[in-house]
């Protein structure tokens, strides 16, 4: 069950509407919210207006205001509301709701069920679109960076070109322009047998491959 940081508003009021049927008494409420791991913090002053005055405990305000104490907790409540609804989507023993609650809790527990399953079809849905919009940046990341370090380069092999024109020493010239040829070659794929070499005496500078 996906339903992460909040109830919806539609599964929230249909809670609000099953989990007091699923309770016969108005203590059978409070442990039924104990037992799903509602603080005690939380439920005392609904356990001391049951001992102070019983006819002002209304099951199903009650349950609206603990419901709504923990949507507003948000992620820190997360594993309270996924155990309420767990409780609420596995009850199948009816026959402890007064007689004429049964059929009703029935089909709230049910409508309740559908809902999740909706739910959690849309995310996993939106997980899938996610994974693959996640997909697509990743690829659209590798060429951008294989376009970035093409460019590099090729702004290194021109970079190193243009540089021999300042260099005066014939000797180291040639050294040079024998890495600038292989880079460029390199560059664009153009496969040569052996790298370029400088030959010839006295600094000549004849080119060989």
């Amino acid at each position: 069950m996906e339903i992460i940081f909040h109830y919806p508003p539609e599964l929230l009021q249909l809670l609000i509407d099953a989990i007091p049927k699923l309770c016969k008494s108005k203590s059978d409420l409070l442990l039924f919210f104990q037992g799903s791991g509602v603080s005690k913090s939380m439920l005392q002053p609904f356990q001391q207006l049951l001992l102070r005055d019983k006819a002002l405990f209304n099951k199903y305000t009650v349950t609206r205001e603990v419901l709504a104490r923990l949507n507003e907790q948000g992620e820190s409540s997360l594993r309270v509301r996924r155990e309420l609804l767990k409780r609420v989507t596995e009850f199948e023993d009816f026959s402890v709701c007064w007689e004429n609650d049964r059929a009703a809790a029935r089909g709230l527990v049910a409508q309740i069920c559908d809902v999740i399953n909706v739910k959690d079809s849309f995310t996993r849905m939106r997980n899938e679109k996610d994974k693959e919009r996640q997909r697509r940046l990743e690829e659209q990341e590798v060429i951008a960076k294989a376009q970035r370090e093409q460019k590099a380069n090729r702004d290194r092999v021109k970079s190193n070109l243009f540089a021999l024109f300042g260099v005066q020493n014939a000797h180291r010239r040639g050294k040079l322009l024998e890495q600038a040829l292989n880079d460029l070659f390199a560059f664009h794929d153009v496969l040569v047998r052996d790298p370029f070499t400088i030959k010839g005496n006295c600094g000549e500078g004849v080119i060989e491959q």
